[in-house]
């Protein structure tokens, strides 16, 4: 019979070609599970391969995906996609949706994952840009509220459940007294204005994959991290 040998490490990949991605690095580092937690900064699809999760950080959406391409890894991240966790935060948050909104002029490369349509910049412009408090109940500590921190973020115009697919878990949403008004955009879910309404989510999984439309890396609150690893990350190491 063949051996098999566990790895003591979870090796989680933070694509690093643009954006937050040393402050991910940073917040990572400071987790503690049985395992050791191993970073690193993937740039080629080689690095990838180690890899046991991703992160995808936030920064200019359509800049970390021309990179991607012009690196190679565009097709080696939708292969990663379909057997690995992958996290998306803010930018990533709309490489990882089914369909996007508010793009550049030509469009965007997408990697898809999450069957959600987004609209890039939704907030508005970086002077719009705020922070929330956010109520989670996955979290450790979950009276804590986490302080969302919104730069230039994505909105969620529709979801897209389908029995082909996982369904989609609604993990944090914004107060709807906090929810900006909505300019320019396409709203898919327009007779909605009510708690429920899509454009209030900022954080949903479907399946191994995660995405929040705030940058958690740019707290000192590592509890989102810890709940990426310990939702998304194990279970699929088991």
């Amino acid at each position: 019979m063949a051996h098999v040998q566990v790895s003591n490490n979870i090796t989680i990949g933070i694509l690093a070609l643009q954006g937050a991605f040393a402050e991910h690095q940073t917040t990572l580092q400071k987790l503690s599970f049985q395992k050791k937690i191993v970073v690193v900064l993937v740039r080629t699809a080689e690095d990838l391969s180690v890899c046991d999760a991703l992160i995808i950080p936030g920064g200019e959406s359509t800049t970390i995906a021309l990179l991607a391409k012009l690196a190679g890894l565009l097709e080696p991240l939708q292969t990663f996609l379909q057997n690995k966790s992958v996290w998306g935060t803010c930018a990533g948050a709309i490489l990882l949706a089914q369909a996007a909104e508010n793009t550049k002029k030509g469009g965007q490369d997408l990697l898809g994952g999450i069957s959600v349509t987004v609209a890039r910049n939704g907030w508005g412009s970086q002077v719009e840009s705020f922070e929330a408090p956010l109520s989670i109940e996955g979290l450790r500590d979950p009276t804590t509220p986490f302080m969302g921190v919104f730069i230039r973020a994505p909105v969620v115009l529709a979801l897209h459940p389908s029995t082909e697919n996982p369904p989609i878990e609604i993990i944090a949403r914004l107060p709807i007294n906090l929810v900006p008004k909505l300019q320019n955009l396409m709203v898919h879910d327009e007779g909605d204005s009510g708690p429920h309404n899509s454009q209030s989510i900022v954080a949903l999984r479907q399946g191994r994959h995660m995405l929040t439309t705030f940058h958690p890396e740019l707290t000192n609150d590592s509890r989102f991290h810890e709940y990426f690893v310990r939702t998304c990350v194990l279970p699929t190491l088991l």
